[in-house]
């Protein structure tokens, strides 16, 4: 039997544990608020998988974060290993070259596609064709509302969800019998038809060959609608995410507001937590089906450990636990079909008086169409809401406003 000093046995422990550092894999995972409290959930769990990768998470504010990414892909300095990416930007990383295009070997994300949400699945896909990300989370679109005022004001929900027309009918009722304003900012609204109707395939504002959009009837449509509510005075003139806009939930100034599936977990957790149970949750006016956000994760092409990188965000997107996770701290919607057919979905939700949201979420989440991405959508999405402020200012009118919108991204964006 061979004989091993003191001295010697601690030099293997040495060796040994260098070794086991030397394989350890550092993944740098970039991702913003309030995206990262998901990653933070899944690092135990991942943990307990692959006890050889150490996640490092670096996070920032959603601008100086999108910003920060911009940046790094442009310059290939500072790059992570995995980035997360809000809808706004996913095909504008896409079509920049960026970014790894998640179809192509060594990666598999085309047989991942059935797993999720059909329009999550288009909407991280650039029109080059490139599946530049996979979805973490999505918003399926939905009308909260506070049943207080509205039971104060005699209006029910079928009156807030039957049309537009009622809708603002029922503004104007809420404002007469209570003084609030039903909706922070017209624009809300335009925004929710502009997202509505559409078809697979279509875009927001181009369509599957890049033709501008925005003097459709759809857009007409919106801008007219949205002029009502603000000549109705219904909207508080407030812009979303202000101090302003968070004041009118707390205070009951505000008693609306449309926007994704999330928006129940920020009013919950920090927009207006002292509200809890005079919430409730609807579908959109006049039964429509519309996407309003969501999250997702990619691979810069210059990442230093792409194998351990791909691996996690299948981990991350892909694991019914994970998405659960997600699900139950952030109300993140998860993008995972699997991980809403778990008996989470028909729980009450205490914040929205009992309600049995998910289960509602889940239904106009099926409905949504595959709505394409374009790389020029956030410029087009500029010009369009400063000639929207146009209209509701300066009393522009809606087929001029249109007809200059059109001009101005096809002057931009000249392909």
């Amino acid at each position: 039997m061979g004989f091993i000093s003191k001295v010697g046995f601690a030099g293997l422990l040495a060796s040994a544990a260098v070794g086991a550092q030397a394989e350890t894999t550092v993944l740098t995972v970039a991702s913003f608020k309030d995206l990262d409290r998901s990653v933070l959930a899944a690092i135990p769990l991942y943990k307990k998988v692959r006890p050889d990768v150490e996640i490092k998470l670096v996070s920032l504010g959603y601008g100086d974060h999108h910003n920060a990414m911009t940046t790094a892909l442009a310059t290939g300095a500072n790059l992570p290993d995995v980035m997360g990416i809000e809808i706004g930007f996913v095909a504008k990383m896409a079509e920049g070259g960026g970014v790894e295009d998640l179809s192509k070997p060594p990666y598999d994300a085309g047989a991942l596609r059935p797993k999720f949400f059909p329009f999550a699945s288009a909407q991280a896909t650039s029109r080059g064709g490139i599946f530049a990300a996979v979805p973490a989370d999505i918003g399926p679109g939905a009308l909260f509302y506070r049943k207080d005022l509205m039971d104060k004001a005699g209006i029910t929900e079928a009156q807030l969800t039957k049309s537009w027309d009622s809708y603002i009918d029922a503004g104007k009722t809420l404002k007469a019998k209570t003084g609030a304003y039903l909706v922070p900012n017209a624009a809300t609204i335009k925004d929710i038809i502009l997202r509505s109707g559409l078809k697979n395939g279509e875009g927001i504002y181009f369509d599957d060959k890049g033709k501008v959009l925005v003097d459709s009837p759809r857009f007409v449509r919106a801008f007219e609608t949205a002029k009502l509510a603000r000549a109705a005075g219904i909207d508080a003139k407030v812009g979303a995410w202000s101090n302003e806009w968070s004041e009118g939930f707390k205070r009951g100034t505000v008693a609306s507001e449309m926007m994704g599936a999330w928006l129940a977990g920020h009013l919950k957790n920090w927009i207006a937590p002292e509200t809890a149970g005079q919430w409730r949750a609807a579908g959109l006016p006049g039964g429509v089906s519309a996407s309003w956000g969501g999250s997702f994760y990619a691979i810069p092409k210059g990442a230093k450990n792409k194998p351990a990188a791909w691996d996690f965000i299948k981990f991350m997107t892909t694991n019914k636990e994970v998405q659960l996770a997600a699900f139950r701290e952030l109300d993140a919607f998860p993008a995972l079909i699997d991980a809403t057919n778990d008996a989470f979905v028909d729980q009450p939700m205490p914040f929205l008086g009992g309600q049995a949201a998910r289960k509602q979420w889940k239904v106009a989440a099926s409905a949504i169409p595959a709505t394409a991405v374009d790389r020029y959508d956030p410029i087009a999405a500029e010009v369009v809401a400063a000639e929207f402020d146009k209209v509701l200012e300066q009393d522009k009118a809606v087929p001029q406003a249109l007809a200059d919108a059109k001009k101005a991204i096809e002057r931009r964006v000249r392909r």
